[in-house]
């Protein structure tokens, strides 16, 4: 009897520690909810505010930094020689010139320079002008082998440092014999080449984590301080420091005591897209509260920016691609941006059974393969790259003439380098954005637990559904400019268009939604965005598909409505759940929402059938 006594005690033990263990998971996922949704409304609380009062300062400040333009500092000459016969170019860009005659006053300087603008020249002239060593800071590895071997052709000795480094074996590019070669050679090379006055070593290229990691680099870099050769210290993609920033990096921190441990060292930040939030934040990071900050313009006048509503149906999505391949950007270079890697390669295997000469690219491929496909591009043996993200940062290749972003960037930010990579030699290029909610979800899962993601994601969203305004206006608000549409010159789809978007009245679609959730609540049933759509439809059996998405997507926008996510072991699942404003107005009979929406034939026709056949616009999302 005690046997069974205690056998029962330890089934009801069982059963409580797991009900227990039950409610803690429960507990956890509300807890991180709850953070994302902090950090959610205190960035968008406070963003707005400190953008406008950085913005305010900087034009109460008026800093006139034309001074730096002048061809008559000492080394102006030598600087012009230097452009013409090492590098091979005639002229500067704009900035270049400005940028290097402040850090060759030994400024701290930070320069916001657009995608292809030149930012490499800005510390690479700098070195081979000053005859000591330049560090430069730089967050890829395939980023620092592309410039090195760039280098390579222009006989500037340069190598590289990085946690991947073995102790016997470092890229390095040395001009010898008049022929320029690539060769391996150990670490202690580089070290001892530091701190001698004859090497040709001019460019040393570390990751953050190896400066982080290594103590002796910071000992060889300190003695090569004291001998007055370090003349520079260049950090790339400096946004990365901020946490406010849209990639920050925890091993950009470290950073941090650079300018403790070198004082008489200029420092020189370098990025492509950064907003006056992030700037001052990234100032206060680096401890260079005074530094000069130089800012090209957000503006590519040679880019047309296109938003297209992407069809339910893969094959019809790619249809249209290999159309605007073989018709509209025949014999022309481009990039294809895709979400996963399993996108790319089915993507880039489609558009070669249809004769396109394409191959994919990602971060799951050897270095070998990815370098072999990145130079086939190069050479223009290949017509297109389908990649991820992975193939970014660096990309030197002028003449890209349309990129296509298959699914929506994570930000604003993103898209804008990504989109960034066509026209940088200045000649007419596209950039095209295939957009449909369902790739919404699928981006909020990969992001939600980012500091910041969401508002970042829900920014791309806004550019996404703009429909009144110049597609341009929201990078002037990223960088906190003011834009007049009359710049964009028609070259957006917006402004192309020279019409007057329809307003249309969601206010039902909108309580149709709600009854619909608070229906499922009563039952204890949360709904993914997709599965909400389908109901609605069978709400409405006149509400189109297309309607139904951008509605929703527009009450996410306006805060009607909230991704609630649920994480399970195995993924993150988004659900929609209505707000408070929601039920602040659901009984109001005089409340109304209405959204802008373009209306044309072609895309009308294009939706009517996917409208018929009512297709689930993404499986991964009704899990």
């Amino acid at each position: 009897m005690d046997r069974l006594n205690l056998s029962s005690s330890l089934a009801e033990i069982d059963c409580e520690l797991n009900r227990l263990d039950d409610e803690i998971r429960a507990l956890k996922c509300r807890r991180q909810r709850l953070r994302v949704e902090k950090e959610r409304v205190s960035f968008e609380r406070i963003f707005g505010i400190i953008e406008k009062q950085i913005a305010l300062q900087n034009v109460a400040k008026n800093i006139d930094t034309s001074i730096w333009e002048s061809d008559s500092f000492d080394w102006s000459a030598k600087c012009t020689r230097i452009l013409k016969e090492t590098f091979k170019l005639d002229e500067f860009r704009p900035l270049q010139r400005a940028v290097i005659n402040s850090v060759l006053s030994k400024n701290d300087t930070v320069v916001i320079m657009s995608t292809g603008g030149g930012k490499s020249l800005c510390y690479q002239l700098p070195a081979v002008l000053s005859r000591g060593i330049v560090l430069v800071v730089s967050p890829l590895i395939s980023l620092i082998e592309d410039q090195i071997l760039q280098l390579k052709k222009l006989s500037i000795g340069a190598a590289t440092l990085n946690q991947s480094t073995s102790k016997e074996e470092v890229l390095y590019t040395s001009a010898t014999f008049l022929e320029f070669l690539i060769f391996k050679i150990t670490v202690s090379f580089v070290e001892k080449a530091l701190v001698d006055e004859h090497s040709e070593l001019l460019l040393l290229y570390v990751t953050p984590e190896k400066l982080a990691k290594s103590r002796k680099l910071m000992n060889q870099l300190e003695k090569c301080a004291k001998m007055k050769r370090l003349k520079l210290i260049a950090i790339d993609e400096v946004h990365c420091c901020s946490q406010w920033g849209y990639d920050f990096r925890p091993d950009y921190k470290f950073l941090n005591i650079l300018k403790r441990q070198f004082r008489d060292v200029p420092l020189l930040g370098l990025t492509a897209t950064a907003s006056a939030f992030v700037i001052e934040d990234v100032k206060d990071i680096l401890n260079i509260p005074a530094a000069t900050v130089f800012y090209s313009g957000f503006n590519r006048p040679n880019l047309f920016y296109e938003v297209r509503r992407k069809p339910a149906a893969t094959e019809e999505v790619l249809n249209e691609i290999v159309s605007l391949i073989k018709g509209r950007f025949q014999d022309k270079s481009g990039i294809i941006y895709c979400f996963t890697r399993k996108e790319c390669e089915d993507i880039a295997t489609t558009l070669r059974k249809k004769g396109v000469k394409a191959a994919h690219y990602h971060a799951y491929m050897s270095s070998t393969d990815r370098t072999h496909t990145h130079e086939q591009w190069i050479r223009n043996e290949l017509q297109v790259i389908v990649a991820t993200v992975a193939f970014g940062m660096g990309i030197d290749k002028p003449d890209v003439r349309f990129v296509i972003h298959h699914s929506m960037a994570k930000s604003v930010e993103n898209y804008y380098q990504e989109s960034g990579r066509a026209g940088r030699d200045g000649q007419q290029s596209v950039c095209i954005l295939y957009f449909r909610v369902a790739d919404l979800f699928r981006q909020s899962t990969m992001v939600c637990t980012e500091k910041n993601g969401l508002t970042y994601l829900y920014g791309m969203l806004k550019y996404c559904l703009q429909n009144t305004v110049c597609r341009r206006s929201i990078f002037a608000d990223m960088y906190s400019q003011e834009w007049d549409s009359s710049e964009c010159k028609k070259k957006c789809d917006i402004c192309a268009r020279g019409e007057v978007a329809k307003t249309i009245d969601v206010t039902s679609i909108w309580r149709n939604m709600c009854a619909i959730l608070a229906e499922n609540q009563k039952k204890e049933r949360r709904l993914t965005g997709a599965k909400l759509i389908d109901l609605a439809m069978q709400k409405d059996c006149q509400l189109q598909r297309e309607l139904a998405e951008v509605t929703l997507a527009n009450l996410l926008l306006l805060h009607y409505a909230e991704e609630d996510f649920h994480f399970t072991p195995y993924a993150i699942i988004s659900y929609i759940r209505m707000t408070r404003r929601s039920a602040e107005y659901i009984n109001d009979t005089s409340h109304s929402i209405s959204i802008e929406r373009w209306q044309q034939e072609s895309e009308a026709q294009r939706m009517g059938p996917m409208v018929k056949r009512r297709r689930r616009s993404n499986p991964e999302v009704d899990q």
